[in-house]
């Protein structure tokens, strides 16, 4: 999302009177950044965290903004009713108080009808800007090239201090004076221009890239606990502009020596399993490979990043066995990429990753037979990432932990569980 710098102030804030843009002209829905007088940038769906607070929602035409947190900015007082419904405000000679879905504020006991009522979004109280406009006289303007809603508000200047008596008049007070030039006062800016750029907030890379090479340890029935040598994970998301929706891609690779558990009489190494009707087998040993690739569509529910999502994972190995397909559900944390460090992470649960495996070798009573395979796939991942503010490229690594648990013709559980690093690339 492109920011600006702008600075914005009517003439009419000025004497403390109630003023705002209110032909937007064609607006565009979604959430949108808050520029509030030229220093502080609100640009996340959040409620007070991190000094930051819910950015202005575009619906319907019309331009909404979080009346607790703007009111707050403002320095006026501000409580709640119990049912969380009606907000009022309360700040020196202003008091305002909206209910969610009542069509009129009350500004300074006096009703004030509103094209469109106030509403609740996210656990925040949304109001027009017309409300803030009129009970506090701050300007308000949607800037369309920068994509940004501008709030600039100069609170009342203090009274002026009461005049001391007058000296009494003397011949030189009496004597004319020759009074200076007046001097006219300085309009405000009325540009997008003036906002600096330090106080810009850094870019939000919603998508990414990354790859990493890891060293887990394998357990399944061809193995005891080898590490893998060749193992390395690749994932990617995009994240909707202007939309809580993403969509995540994670592809995982294993490999590893079988386990060494047998040999004959020739000196010839074999690895003994338990098979899938049941028995045992045994095969010489080899580089096996397993391989996962798991699509999640996930929806945004808290910040920074914080998605439910819903999975699909297939899984694929080099050694016959039946390829499998699950449907999950899960939690995941994305990496914020802001420059710094960054907590990721996501657990995932498909109840059924089943496939079917028929049976071959013509030397088998079971030959022709088909079996289903299923197992209960739980899927952890935790790590950090570093970014760096001036490139395109992080470090980043963590641990994950791939478990399945037997349930139907599965020999016996599965894990592929260890460190892994890498780089990625902000998108």
């Amino acid at each position: 999302m492109p920011y600006v710098v702008a600075a914005l102030l009517g003439a009419s804030l000025l004497s403390g009177s109630g003023a705002f843009a209110s032909d937007f002209g064609k607006l565009p829905s979604g959430e949108f950044p808050i520029i509030f007088n030229d220093h502080t940038v609100y640009t996340k769906p959040d409620l007070m965290k991190r000094g930051r607070v819910l950015a202005a929602l575009v619906k319907d035409g019309q331009i909404y903004v979080p009346l607790r947190s703007m009111f707050e900015q403002m320095g006026a007082t501000v409580s709640v009713s119990p049912d969380g419904n009606t907000i009022t405000a309360v700040k020196t000679n202003a008091r305002v108080s909206v209910t969610v879905g009542k069509k009129f504020a009350v500004i300074n006991g006096e009703e004030r009808p509103l094209k469109r009522p106030p509403m609740l979004y996210r656990g925040a109280v949304l109001v027009p800007v017309r409300v803030i406009s009129e009970a506090l006289g701050a300007y308000v303007q949607w800037v369309p090239d920068q994509r940004v809603v501008v709030v600039r508000y100069i609170p009342p200047l203090a009274p002026a201090p009461p005049l001391a008596p007058a000296p009494a008049l003397t011949p030189a007070a009496l004597t004319p004076q020759v009074a200076p030039p007046a001097v006219a006062p300085i309009a405000p800016p009325t540009t997008v221009s003036a906002i600096p750029r330090a106080v810009l907030p850094q870019r939000s890379n919603r998508s990414f890239i990354q790859a990493a090479i890891a060293a887990p340890q394998n357990y399944n029935e061809f193995s005891a606990g080898q590490f893998c040598t060749e193992s390395y994970l690749v994932s990617g998301a995009y994240a909707l502009k202007n939309s809580p929706f993403a969509l995540k891609v994670d592809f995982r690779q294993d490999a590893y020596v079988t386990s060494d558990n047998l040999t004959d009489s020739n000196g010839n190494h074999f690895t003994q399993f338990a098979t899938i009707d049941g028995g045992t087998a045994f095969t010489p040993v080899f580089l096996a490979r397993q391989s996962t690739v798991d699509v999640r569509a996930e929806y945004q529910v808290a910040v920074p990043r914080i998605a439910v999502g819903v999975g699909y994972l297939q899984t694929n190995n080099n050694y016959g066995y039946p390829q499998l397909n699950a449907v999950g559900v899960g939690l995941e944390k994305l990496p914020d990429l802001r420059a710094g460090l960054n907590l990721f992470g996501s657990a995932f649960y498909y109840p059924s990753a089943s496939g079917n495996y028929t049976v071959t070798d013509p030397t088998s009573s079971n030959v022709g037979k088909v079996y289903n395979q299923q197992y209960q796939i739980t899927k952890y991942d935790l790590g950090v990432a570093l970014v760096w503010a001036r490139s395109p490229l992080y470090l980043y690594g963590g641990f994950s932990d791939d478990s399945y648990a037997a349930k139907q013709n599965a020999p016996i559980n599965q894990t592929h569980a260890g460190p892994y690093i890498g780089l990625g690339v902000k998108l």
